[in-house]
């Protein structure tokens, strides 16, 4: 019998049931696969109250097998035949029923661009902070160790998906960027030392990811929910998501955006992968990084220097908007291309990847010796570069506010980028041109010291804006929160961001009579986040056509199949 994996979400606030099935709860991938109706399926209840026995007996004495209790998400996982679940949906208290989707990984001079150095020559390293890596586990590595001792810093091991450890090579990789020390490359013979960008903070490991790295929602929401119960006792003030699938749904129903949701508003940063598929076209995001809440990070390349000048975005970094919500996205970029951190020996990726392996003689006096360090490329990179960054921002102001965190690193992020740049693939010889819009780039370039030197301070929610494109005048339309106001001046409100003719307030169009993805220059100097521009005064959309022939409303698929990007320069 085929095994299907499934999600049924039981969420409040919606009306009760009708007498027949309530199909509009069901998720249109699950819809499709409910005509099998012996066929066996995982699924996710989320209640609009916490359950009761009696909610899951309702499942249970339909032959469904409890796996799971969610408490803070008011879920229960259960496996259950699929002919059942059109009378289980019909429930007053369904909300959702969606697919227990498939979950991917989402894949030097990085730390200097990123101007981590200056952090780190204040005595900022991350002490005490815990960052929460949702991933493929965390492998012993001396660079994850206390820098005068032997004890790791790695304070917390859970596998949640019946592994044995890292055997992908993703997550030690991601703990790496996030928190390595450079051990392993410290010392006389050294003439290089890989370091990640909170040095010194501790690691929550929460393995999901399996040795292809792959996983699925309920193993992901399971870990989120982990790292909430977590918080206090670790100090878990970041969790890192460099995984994702593609979009369903909006964010509203999505479960691992609704996951994301209860663990911003628990007080933890949430930062999460864009997704490598910018190369397919925009609307590429995948989720959860399409939530508005969490810091959605694509990928730079920083061309092998230190200077940020010569940086360009990698054109496998995926674009915004968003599928369904058209959230603007991603919030920011970071290093992300061709990335040295921790080496996994005998991992799935150590197998396939051999050339990756970085040769101890490239960064050291000796001629051979034990591998510590490996090359991966990717959006999952460029995440731990901002997630450490907020540690160390929390470190420096330990009250500081997830919303806050935001705000200051999209104020400060860098905005000076040229209006266009062409990778040429290694491989096929295909060239990539990159806009740098705002649904490319973001807010701009990550900068440490830019957002420790912000004094900013959210006032209220900084949930990333959704624009609305309205085919018949050819304008793109920002549509207003008046909750987000960042500091004290109203970010998505009455204040001009790409452009200093063109208000924001409801009904008046973003560009006006520009048009939407032309060649002028809309992005303009009016302060949005205190003093600073926050889209700076670059084009903010480019010359490429988004709106009109290419698949980013329609219904030509985004998604590829690569979980790891093209080789890019």
């Amino acid at each position: 019998m085929r095994k299907m994996s499934l999600w049924v979400i039981l969420w409040g606030g919606l009306l009760a049931g009708t007498l027949y099935a309530d199909r509009h709860k069901i998720s249109k991938d699950l819809t499709n696969d409910l005509g099998q109706p012996g066929a066996s399926v995982d699924v996710i209840v989320q209640y609009k109250n916490e359950p009761s026995d009696a909610d899951i007996a309702k499942f249970t004495s339909k032959g469904a097998k409890l796996k799971d209790y969610l408490k803070r998400f008011r879920a229960a996982s259960f496996t259950a035949q699929a002919a059942t679940i059109d009378a289980l949906s019909d429930d007053p208290n369904v909300v959702y029923v969606s697919a227990d989707r498939q979950v991917t990984a989402q894949f030097d001079y990085s730390e200097q661009t990123i101007n981590a150095t200056s952090a780190w020559q204040i005595g900022l390293d991350g002490t005490g902070v815990g960052i929460a890596v949702v991933d493929s586990g965390v492998s012993q590595h001396d660079d994850l160790e206390q820098a005068n001792s032997h004890k790791s810093r790695v304070v917390y091991h859970e596998i949640l998906n019946g592994r044995k450890g890292d055997e992908y090579g993703h997550g030690t990789h991601v703990a790496g960027i996030l928190a390595g020390n450079g051990k392993s490359s410290t010392g006389p013979e050294f003439t290089t030392t890989f370091k990640g960008v909170a040095p010194n903070a501790n690691i929550i490991d929460l393995e999901v990811l399996d040795n292809h790295g792959m996983t699925t929602d309920s193993l992901v929401i399971k870990a989120i929910h982990r790292a909430i119960d977590l918080k206090d006792q670790y100090n878990i003030r970041v969790l890192n998501l460099s995984l994702g699938r593609p979009v369903y749904e909006s964010s509203q129903l999505d479960p691992l955006c609704q996951a994301v949701k209860t663990a911003w508003n628990a007080g933890i940063v949430v930062v999460i992968s864009a997704g490598n598929l910018g190369r397919n076209s925009y609307a590429s995001i995948l989720s959860p990084g399409n939530s508005p809440y969490a810091i959605t990070v694509g990928a730079m390349k920083t061309m092998g220097t230190a200077a940020r000048g010569d940086d360009l975005v990698a054109s496998y970094s995926s674009k915004g908007p968003t599928w369904i919500d058209m959230t603007v996205k991603p919030d920011l970029v970071a290093p992300g291309n061709q990335v040295v951190s921790l080496y996994v020996p005998g991992s799935t990726l150590a197998r396939t990847y051999p050339q990756n392996v970085v040769p101890v003689s490239s960064y050291s006096t000796r001629k051979n010796g034990k591998a510590d360090y490996f090359t991966l490329s990717g959006t999952s990179m460029a995440t731990p570069m901002v997630s450490g960054t907020a540690a160390l921002l929390i470190q420096n102001e330990p009250q500081i506010t997830p919303d806050t965190v935001k705000a200051r690193l999209m104020q400060s992020a860098t905005k000076g980028f040229p209006a266009s740049s062409v990778a040429v693939d290694p491989v096929t010889g295909v060239a990539y041109t990159s806009q740098y819009d705002i649904f490319t780039i973001g807010a701009g370039y990550l900068d440490i010291m830019g957002a420790l030197g912000s004094h900013e301070a959210a006032n209220g929610g900084t949930q990333s804006p959704a624009v609305f494109f309205d085919s018949a005048s050819g304008n793109a339309y920002v549509i207003q929160d008046n909750v987000a106001v960042w500091g004290t001046v109203a970010v998505w409100g009455t204040v001009a961001v790409w452009g200093t003719n063109v208000a924001w307030d409801t009904g008046s169009p973003v560009y006006g009579n520009v048009a939407v993805w032309g060649t002028n220059a809309v992005s303009g100097t009016v302060a949005v986040w205190g003093t600073v521009a926050v889209w700076g005064t670059s084009a903010a959309w480019g010359n490429v056509a988004v709106w009109g022939t290419v698949a980013v409303w329609g219904t030509v698929a985004v998604w590829g199949t690569d979980l790891l990007p093209a080789l890019e320069n």
